[in-house]
């Protein structure tokens, strides 16, 4: 399967659709590659603007979670959109961890690569996205202190990563 051929690169700014939706109902796959091998994680938390006069996106990845150490280990991550037609799979992904079995396999998702940044051929959307800043949320910067009853009852606050949006990958079909 080549890739190349079934996905166009469009600029950040010709995206279509609500990002509200984008995430928090159709959900997104961050991907990243350490050490040659390819995990990823489900998430529906996070967001795009800009910041420091480039288009991003922002991520957020709690501790514990294995996708954490392949994100820190590299410059670059993906986020991969699908259509509705793959959301018991992005379930799955999100609730079983890389560390015990290999669940991009068992998901039956293809991984291909952009400048070795790992994204996955299914998707309709991809974002590939330049590290530009991680930091760790912490108790004492929450305004909102009901937040951290709520969001972080393990104490296991997000690390927020901020990525340059580089390229915008699109299904010739969109």
């Amino acid at each position: 399967m080549d890739a190349q051929n079934i996905f166009k690169e469009i600029k950040a700014e010709e995206l279509t659709g609500n990002p509200f939706t984008k995430l928090s109902k159709d959900w997104t796959l961050i991907t990243a590659k350490k050490d040659n091998k390819v995990n990823t994680m489900t998430a529906s938390w996070g967001g795009f603007g800009v910041m420091w006069n480039k288009n991003v996106a922002y991520i957020v990845i709690r501790p514990q979670r294995y996708t954490k150490e392949f994100v820190d280990s590299s410059d670059r991550f993906s986020l991969s959109f699908f259509d509705n037609s793959y959301k018991d799979k992005l379930s799955y992904l999100g609730t079983v961890s890389g560390r015990d079995e290999d669940k991009i396999a068992k998901a039956n998702l293809t991984i291909t690569s952009d400048n070795d940044t790992p994204y996955f051929y299914e998707a309709d959307t991809v974002l590939i996205c330049k590290k530009l800043l991680a930091t760790d949320f912490k108790e004492d910067n929450f305004i909102d202190k009901s937040i951290i009853d709520k969001n972080y009852p393990k104490e296991d606050y997000h690390t927020l990563y901020i990525g340059e949006i580089e390229k915008v990958l699109v299904k010739n079909n969109n």
